[in-house]
Parts: C-alpha cells; structure tokens; sequence
C-alpha cells in the first residue's frame, strides 16, 4: 500500500449460525493462526481473527480530551465494524471466551478493545466468562498448555500502549505542524 494508506482487512468468514452453546471462543489476530489453532483445539472452539487492531484514535480529530488527564477516545476503524459485531455475536452463544491475541502491548491493547466492546453496553453484554491467553509458540501442546494457563489482561500492557499511542498522537498533531515549517 501507498505510504500512509491503511491496508484492508479481508472480508470476515460469514456467519451461517451461531456456534451452539458449549462451545468456546477463541480470538487471535491472524487469520492463519486462527485456522492453524483451530485445528489444534477441535470442535468445542469456534476460533476467529481480529486481523489486526479493531478500534483506534479518530482518523480526522485530535481524539485525546486535554483537560482531563490525556484520556483517549477510541472509535471503531472503518470496516471493523461487521467483524466486531461477528465476534459478540459468536460470543454470546459461547460458554467462554479467550482473547489470544499477540502477548505484547500492541495484543494486549487489541484483546482490551474487543472486551470492551463486548462488555458495553450492558444490556446486550455477552454473559461468558473472558479469559487472555497467550501463546509463545504455535504447536499442538504449546497451545493446549497455553490454554490450561489462561488468566486476565494485563492493564499495565494496555496503559503502556495507550501512553505510546497518545504521546504518537500529541507528537504527529502538535509537533509535525511546527516540524514542517
């Protein structure tokens, strides 16, 4: 892609029908680790791909509110929006659900965004226990193990992305203006 140019995210698989309850969710960031991983789980996981980051600062505005401690406004990115409302979907007939997104900031900051936006708003929450997971390695045991270790996220990784992800903001909004001139 053009520099600067967002690269689109592949149509998600369409959903012929909810996953029956007893099954579980699985969500990871690459479509080919989803299918690799979803042959190492079997048929009680429903195994499905954010590609990449699913909610971010607005495109057009500043996206950070100044006045009150720096707090960031996340809006989904266009053409998330039929992949996200898959997710919750699938989510709600699951008896659990396991974010496994990449075991970094940038992962751990994707696996918060799509709790959130399952969690919100209430009345339409799914009901599920969400469990994180994180796999180091992709083969059928390092996977299994991984999943018997499941835990919750980890917010510090989530406010060092937010940090990382305002201060680019500030930086690219504020300084390249007077950079450039």
């Amino acid at each position: 892609p053009r520099r600067g140019a967002r690269a689109v995210a592949p149509e998600p698989e369409p959903l012929d029908e909810v996953p029956a309850n007893g099954t579980a969710l699985v969500i990871v960031e690459s479509p080919a680790k989803a299918k690799t991983i979803g042959k190492y789980l079997g048929r009680g996981f429903t195994v499905r791909a954010t590609v990449g980051h699913v909610r971010d600062l607005p495109a057009k505005k500043l996206g950070i509110d100044l006045e009150h401690g720096f707090a960031p406004e996340y809006v989904t990115i266009e053409g998330k929006e039929d992949l996200l409302a898959d997710l919750k979907k699938i989510a709600r007939g699951a008896r659990e659900v396991f974010i496994a997104t990449d075991p970094d900031r940038e992962g751990e900051a994707i696996g918060w965004h799509v709790e959130q936006f399952f969690t919100q708003p209430r009345r339409q929450a799914v009901t599920a226990p969400i469990r994180r997971v994180m796999f180091h390695e992709i083969t059928k045991d390092a996977v299994q193990a991984s999943m018997a270790r499941a835990t919750e996220i980890d917010t510090r990784k989530v406010e060092a992305q937010q940090v990382r992800r305002v201060l680019d903001r500030l930086v690219g909004y504020k300084a390249s203006p007077v950079l450039w001139k």
